[in-house]
């Protein structure tokens, strides 16, 4: 059983919903991510999403755009952040890390190579922005082969096709963008969420998180009520951002606080 399995059917049974922290690796600096991470965990996250730094993230709004900037003058690379994983998994064994990024890099070092080294390190899961599910069968291949859970995408705009084609190919969870556009855009609408999760729940029996727009403790909380997970990334880069350096464990551990309280009261 994955990680990723493991920790949703913990928290099944303890009727709580997962929440799921996005920060980039290497932002500001690589000697912050591991220290950050277990910091994360300390402070209530369940799974860990580390966004690999890519020049293009066509996906993020500003605020994950300027953290994949820090991270690469500092020359953050797709090896790097395998190994600050590893480095995690000096300490950590059990909270899952799912690696979210962009195919360039991967393509780069080449899926086998990517998935073997994967699974050395302790990944549990990787999500391609810019891979859709028709365009991943060397990718699902070379990731289910060692064990790592491929992980997609689905947006208010998913027909039931691609539902359905994404309910047979995605392992660990499923992440429902809450809205259209990039990440940290907009303001979420619980009524579409809502209107939306029967479809996905007809096809998806895996657990599904949403995320994009997620700004504060009382939207976690409605959203909690509605899926299995909650993913924060723009808010809590946005307070990295905000901090001096010697801040950023404190601060975020305040943030994830107030994440976690809301979320256990949905």
């Amino acid at each position: 059983m994955s990680r990723l399995q493991s920790k949703f059917e913990l928290l099944k049974q303890q009727q709580r919903k997962a929440l799921i922290p996005f920060v980039t690796a290497g932002d500001p600096n690589p000697s912050v991510t591991v220290p950050l991470m277990h910091a994360l965990v300390a402070s209530g996250a369940d799974v860990i999403e580390l966004g690999v730094p890519f020049s293009d993230p066509m996906a993020d709004g500003p605020v994950i755009q300027r953290a994949s900037e820090r991270a690469l003058k500092h020359n953050v690379g797709l090896k790097d952040v395998l190994q600050l994983v590893a480095d995690f998994r000096s300490k950590d064994n059990l909270t899952p890390v799912v690696l979210m990024g962009y195919g360039n890099p991967i393509e780069a070092m080449g899926w086998g190579k990517f998935a073997q080294r994967c699974a050395d390190v302790g990944v549990d899961g990787v999500l391609t922005v810019d891979f859709p599910p028709e365009e991943s069968h060397e990718a699902f291949e070379h990731l289910q082969k060692h064990g790592i859970d491929p992980i997609f995408l689905l947006a208010p705009t998913t027909n039931e096709a691609r539902i359905k084609l994404v309910a047979k190919l995605a392992r660990g969870y499923v992440y429902y963008v809450s809205l259209k556009g990039v990440t940290g855009a907009g303001n979420i609408d619980l009524t579409a969420i809502t209107e939306k999760m029967p479809q996905l729940r007809a096809h998806i029996k895996l657990p599904i998180g949403v995320g994009f727009g997620i700004r504060d403790a009382q939207t976690a909380q409605a959203v909690a009520a509605l899926c299995d997970g909650v993913v924060v990334g723009s808010r809590i880069v946005q307070e990295i951002e905000g901090s001096n350096e010697n801040q950023i464990l404190e601060n975020v551990s305040r943030l994830i606080k107030e994440f976690r309280t809301a979320i256990d009261q949905a």
